[in-house]
């Protein structure tokens, strides 16, 4: 029961962490996206682009060293980074067309940005803790291919690097 209890206190305390982080991707993209859009007049396409890419590597560095910290992912930077894209990037076209269908209800992008990111708190959740970040990640198995095989040398450098040079 303890045990159980404990683990609560984690997830919350982990959860915390996740909201103060993704309002700090919010406030940044919600002030970048104004400013682009209102101010210097660029197209909703640009300004949720430019806006979202530098809110993207605020959230990532948060997300990944502060709330999602664990040492099993610390051998798979390559495999949690490209998870984070790919989510990342089914968000950004998810979000540019609820913005989008929102604008075309009336709604503008700065109420709309809102709306949004209530939809995202929930949706990012799951996926950053089951699937971008995970407690325990398996390692990617090595895929033996024809030309792995012809480069590799049992000993000494591979004959790729050989012809490189």
């Amino acid at each position: 029961m303890a045990k159980t209890s404990k683990n609560r206190r984690k997830v919350a305390i982990q959860f915390i962490e996740y909201l103060i982080s993704g309002g700090a991707y919010f406030w940044v993209g919600y002030l970048i996206l104004d400013y682009l859009y209102y101010v210097l007049h660029w197209n909703l396409w640009w300004s949720t682009i430019v806006s979202n890419v530098v809110g993207w590597a605020v959230n990532f560095i948060l997300q990944r060293f502060w709330v999602f910290n664990n040492k099993a992912l610390k051998g798979h930077q390559t495999q949690v980074t490209s998870r984070y894209i790919t989510i990342t990037l089914v968000d950004f076209v998810m979000n540019y067309f609820i913005l989008y269908g929102l604008k075309q209800v009336g709604i503008t992008p700065a109420i709309g940005q809102f709306i949004s990111s209530a939809f995202f708190t929930g949706w990012n959740w799951v996926w950053y803790r089951y699937w971008v970040f995970p407690e325990k990640i398996k390692s990617r198995k090595t895929v033996i291919t024809p030309a792995r095989v012809v480069v590799h040398r049992a000993h000494g450098h591979s004959a790729f690097h050989s012809i490189a040079k």
